[in-house]
């Protein structure tokens, strides 16, 4: 049988895809017409083209698969238009998942986001059972993706859809072509583009280790669960003086506190209104988030999944390694 993935033309769903065809299945990609498809040029994949926001185009994506892997999400921590981000996370996510249904698939991975799930204050490790609201999520990717998981899970319940959530947190390592923002503070870092920083942390996991907790999820989830991917919980610092060491520079050595940074991400935004651009060099958002330290535990998955992490050195020199390799740190 075959199995759909969407978003394999992208970082973390490339990668999924791989996993996919590595284990010897037949594997289906829904591909917007004219994305970018070099994640996907060397993989034997069949290619259908189709939209999450167009309905009656994932009819023939799911039709004949066992399982659908849903990655795909809109991922920008600034856009001009919140409702387009709305619509593609979360009506998209619906629409997939009851087109999933009709075809009767057997299994569905959805793919969520630590972002759509509670953090402790105490900067202790949040796991799937933290609490968190819509109230508590920063910006519209952070809400998107809280309000998709919660209409997802309303179809496990109401449909009994047959779906397992996965929570990845920060992935890095190769074909991060666009990249995603953890993948340009490792490539600012390596290039020696980033003298100061702010006091924050994050949970950083190889992407390959990814996409196997997604392959596991399908294998060994329970319908309904969801199941945090993660690595290590690193602050900012640490992994910038990682990276640094790897690329033989001396480490960015300055804090900038967060108040300092905010009024530099309101003028950003700003003039990216005023220039059309097509994102700031730093949003408010994004500052908000890093007030807290987004550290999580991926007990769960590993204790139900056997999920098992690599170090993520591991991961930040492949990440380094391919960055080089394609000239984003030139």
């Amino acid at each position: 049988m075959t199995i759909l993935v969407t978003g394999a033309t992208g970082f973390v769903g490339s990668a999924v895809a791989r996993k996919l065809l590595a284990a010897g299945e037949t594997v289906r990609v829904l591909a917007r017409a004219g994305s970018n498809r070099r994640n996907i040029e060397d993989l034997d994949v069949e290619l259908c083209v189709g939209d999450l926001t167009q309905a009656a185009t994932l009819a023939p994506a799911v039709a004949g698969c066992s399982a659908v892997f849903h990655v795909a999400a809109d991922y920008r921590l600034w856009t001009r238009h919140p409702e387009e981000m709305m619509l593609t996370n979360i009506e998209g996510s619906k629409a997939l998942i009851e087109a999933a249904l009709e075809a009767d698939v057997e299994r569905i991975v959805y793919t969520s986001s630590v972002a759509a799930l509670g953090i402790n204050i105490d900067g202790t490790p949040a796991d799937e059972t933290t609490p968190s609201s819509l109230e508590d999520m920063i910006g519209v990717y952070k809400r998107s993706k809280f309000l998709a998981e919660e209409a997802v899970h309303e179809l496990v319940v109401r449909k009994n859809a047959p779906v397992v959530i996965v929570n990845p947190s920060a992935p890095v390592g190769p074909r991060d072509i666009k990249p995603t923002r953890t993948g340009e503070l490792i490539a600012d870092a390596a290039a020696g583009r980033m003298p100061a920083f702010v006091d924050t942390g994050l949970n950083v996991v190889h992407v390959d280790d990814v996409a196997e907790g997604h392959v596991l999820a399908w294998q060994k989830g329970k319908i309904g669960e969801r199941y945090i991917l993660g690595g290590e919980n690193l602050p900012l610092g640490e992994i910038l003086s990682e990276i640094s060491e790897l690329v033989g520079r001396k480490p960015p050595r300055i804090g900038i506190p967060h108040g300092v940074v905010m009024p530099i991400a309101y003028i950003s935004e700003a003039l990216t209104r005023l220039s059309g651009g097509e994102k700031p060099l730093v949003a408010v958002d994004e500052v908000r988030m890093a007030r807290k330290k987004m550290y999580f535990s991926s007990a769960k998955a590993q204790k139900e999944l056997g999920y098992s992490p690599r170090p993520v050195r591991e991961a930040f020199v492949d990440a380094v390694n391919w960055f080089r390799d394609n000239g984003y740190l030139g």
